[in-house]
């Protein structure tokens, strides 16, 4: 499965991780995406000036790195997350 490069698949990146208990934030400097803990927040800081592919492939692939309570997700959300497990980076 391959991921349509668009605001509306970054969104839906940006609720399931919200879902799954991590804060999206956008933020300027010459870093590469990622996800920290910090004082026991789930916290990803994406690089606000990469292009919409590069956001949607750093959330794309914290999403295949961590393992969510499936029991927590809505269906939608929980198909979704489904496909991204077994989604090809591009």
């Amino acid at each position: 499965m391959s991921l349509p490069i668009t605001n509306h698949t970054l969104e839906k990146l940006e609720q399931l991780l919200l879902f799954m208990g991590f804060k999206v934030r956008y933020e300027k400097g010459n870093f590469k995406s990622g996800a920290c803990l910090i004082d026991h927040n789930k916290v990803v800081v994406v690089n606000k000036f990469s292009n919409l592919e590069g956001k949607i492939a750093a959330l794309v692939s914290l999403v295949k790195q961590t393992n969510a309570d499936e029991n927590l997700l809505e269906d939608k959300q929980k198909q979704f997350y489904l496909s991204l497990k077994q989604t090809e980076l591009f």
